[in-house]
C-alpha cells in the first residue's frame, strides 16, 4: 500500500465573491464534488487507474481534497496520457480498498466535471464491480455551464475553460491537478449562474443496470433531463455542412478526425442536441443515418437492434458508447491535407 495515497495535500484557492446573501437563488444544490479520473482506455471493461475529488461548499468555497492512484489489475493503458506505469501501481489500492472513503467525499452532493458522462460511467461501472451503488443522484457538466452561461470560448476544451478563467494547468492529465483546475473554473462559473439568476444544467445520474436495460431515468422538476426525445421524435434542425472531407471509419483504439460521419442512436445522457453540438464544433459531420459512409455510431444500447443498430452492424461500422465518444472529443484530430 501507498503510505500517502489517500489525502492529498490542501491547495489553497481564493475564495470566490458571492453574491449577496440574499440573492443566491432557491434550489441551487448545498454542495458540489468536482471529479476527475484517469483511466486505462474508454470502453466499459476499462478501469480507473486514478481518482481526484475536491470538494466545495454551496458557493463554491473549497472544503477539502482527496486524490488515491488506483491498481487496474490490469495493464494502465496510455501512460504517455496519464504518466502512471504498472511499476508505479503495483502497491496502489484496489477500487475496493478506497470505495468508502470516495464514496464519503461524493455523498449528498453534485458530481461536477469536464464531459461528466464520462467521469460518471467510468465511476458507477467501478462501484458496481464491488457491488455498490454511488452515493451520486445529479451530475453537472462543465461544457455545458459555459454554453449555458454563453462563455466566448472557441471550443470547450478543459485548457480552453480553464484558460478562460486564468488558471494555470500544472500537470495536465493528473487527476488531482485536473480537478483542481476544473474546481477554479467552475467556481466563477457557479457565480455567475447565481448572479443571473441561471437554473443549473443538472442531470439525473442512472444506475448502470438502467443504462443496460434502457429504462428512462426519473425526472424532477427542478432538474432537466439529460435523456432524448422518447419514442424516437425529435424536432428536425437543420446544421450547416461539414467543412472537411469525410477521412473513412474510426479506427478503435485510434482519434477521432474532422470529417468523420458520425451518427446517434436511441437515449443519450447528454442532451442529444448539445451532444450533436460539441461533433459539429469539434468539426465533426452529424449525420442522421447509417450508410457505407459513416464512420461511427455512437449508443449506449448496441443490443438494442434499432434501424441504425442493424445497418452499421451490416456495414461493419464501428460502435462506440456515449461516455467513450465524449472522452475522444476532447483531442479530435484536424483534417487531413489535401
Amino acid at each position: 500500500m501507498l503510505e500517502d495515497h489517500h489525502q492529498a495535500p490542501m491547495v489553497d484557492l481564493p475564495l470566490p465573491r458571492t453574491p449577496d446573501e440574499g440573492s443566491w437563488p432557491e434550489g441551487y444544490p448545498s454542495g458540489y464534488a468536482v471529479v476527475d479520473v484517469e483511466t486505462t482506455g474508454l470502453a466499459s471493461h476499462d478501469r480507473i487507474v486514478s481518482a481526484a475529488v475536491y470538494r466545495l461548499t454551496a458557493r463554491g468555497e473549497v472544503e477539502d481534497s482527496w486524490y488515491s492512484p488506483v491498481n487496474p489489475q490490469r495493464d494502465p493503458g496510455p501512460t504517455w496520457i496519464h504518466g502512471l506505469t504498472s511499476e508505479m501501481l503495483a502497491d496502489a489500492p484496489l477500487f475496493g480498498e478506497v470505495v468508502e472513503e470516495l464514496a464519503e467525499r461524493l455523498a449528498g452532493r453534485v458530481l461536477v466535471a469536464h464531459n461528466a458522462v464520462f467521469d460518471w460511467a467510468m465511476l458507477a461501472r467501478e462501484f458496481a464491480r464491488v457491488e455498490r451503488t454511488p452515493p451520486v443522484r445529479q451530475r453537472l457538466c462543465t461544457i455545458r455551464l459555459a454554453k449555458e452561461l454563453a462563455l466566448p470560448l472557441p471550443n470547450h476544451k478543459l485548457e480552453t475553460l480553464v484558460g478562460y478563467y486564468g488558471v494555470t494547468q500544472r500537470r495536465a492529465h493528473h487527476a488531482l491537478d485536473d480537478a483542481r483546475v476544473l474546481a477554479e473554473a467552475f467556481r466563477p462559473s457557479l457565480r455567475q449562474a447565481a448572479r443571473l439568476g441561471l437554473p443549473l444544467p443538472l442531470h439525473v445520474c442512472r444506475p448502470i443496470t438502467e443504462w443496460a436495460t434502457g429504462q428512462p431515468s426519473s425526472r424532477s422538476g427542478a432538474v432537466r433531463s439529460g435523456d432524448a426525445w422518447r419514442g424516437g421524435w425529435r424536432p428536425s434542425r437543420k446544421r450547416p455542412a461539414c467543412p472537411y472531407p469525410n477521412p473513412g471509419r474510426y479506427e478503435p483504439g485510434g482519434r477521432l478526425r474532422q470529417g468523420m460521419r458520425v451518427a446517434f442512436s436511441g437515449d443519450t445522457s447528454v442532451d442529444r442536441e448539445l451532444l450533436e453540438d460539441q461533433a459539429q464544433e469539434a468539426g465533426l459531420h452529424v449525420a442522421t443515418s447509417v450508410s457505407r459512409l459513416t464512420s461511427l455510431l455512437v449508443t449506449n444500447t448496441p443490443e438494442v437492434m434499432t434501424s441504425k443498430v442493424v445497418r452499421a452492424r451490416t456495414h461493419g461500422t464501428p460502435i462506440l458508447d456515449e461516455a467513450a465518444f465524449t472522452h475522444l472529443l476532447r483531442d479530435v484530430a484536424p483534417a487531413a491535407e489535401e
